[in-house]
């Protein structure tokens, strides 16, 4: 079965859901892995996190509407809003993922730990920030200080989210583009 043959702008729109979902994927892996540790560590993992990984569900979205496209059936109008409805999700994640990394120098962290990234010494940091009792929730402002590893961990996941919102912003603009272009009907043929 053959692509569409929508030109650039299906060129444009099968990139930008690529992408997408590549970006997704891999905010679920770094997401997943802090929730994992954190709860590892007998805490409740901060709403943050949860929020960005439960957004970032919205990779199902992508391949399905990506096989929908593909198959000329995917309502592109509809389409359009849904990609700004995912639009506004990920800008409140961006924002409330970002505003308290934006003030942390991450390369001021642990200057003279040499090892932070293995599993033990993130626990280890963790309960040494915070002791506190079990099954607490953890401080996000407080949590992505402590260590180097988390801190820059967490920023790549908040340059992930804004680079999402260009793109599914994008790929809005493409659905419109792409809807507007099967309205046109072809002028007809004065000769013939």
């Amino acid at each position: 079965m053959p692509a569409p043959q929508n030109g650039a702008l299906g060129l444009s729109f099968t990139g930008s859901r690529a992408l997408q979902a590549m970006s997704l994927i891999a905010i679920i892996g770094m997401t997943g892995n802090f929730i994992a540790e954190i709860v590892q560590s007998d805490n409740v993992p901060p709403t943050v996190l949860v929020g960005t990984i439960t957004t970032s569900i919205a990779v199902l979205y992508c391949i399905v509407t990506y096989i929908l496209y593909f198959d000329s059936i995917l309502p592109l109008l509809v389409n359009a809003g849904a990609d700004a409805a995912v639009l506004i999700a990920l800008i409140v994640v961006a924002v409330t993922v970002g505003k308290p990394l934006s003030y942390v120098n991450c390369m001021a962290i642990d200057p003279d730990h040499v090892n932070v990234n293995e599993a033990y010494d993130f626990t280890a940091k963790l309960s040494q920030n915070f002791n506190q009792v079990p099954n607490t929730m953890v401080d996000y402002t407080l949590w992505i200080g402590g260590s180097k590893a988390t801190c820059m961990e967490m920023k790549a996941v908040w340059g992930l989210s804004i680079t999402l919102c260009v793109l599914f912003a994008f790929s809005s603009i493409c659905c419109v583009c792409l809807w507007r272009r099967s309205k046109v009907v072809a002028p007809k043929d004065i000769e013939h």
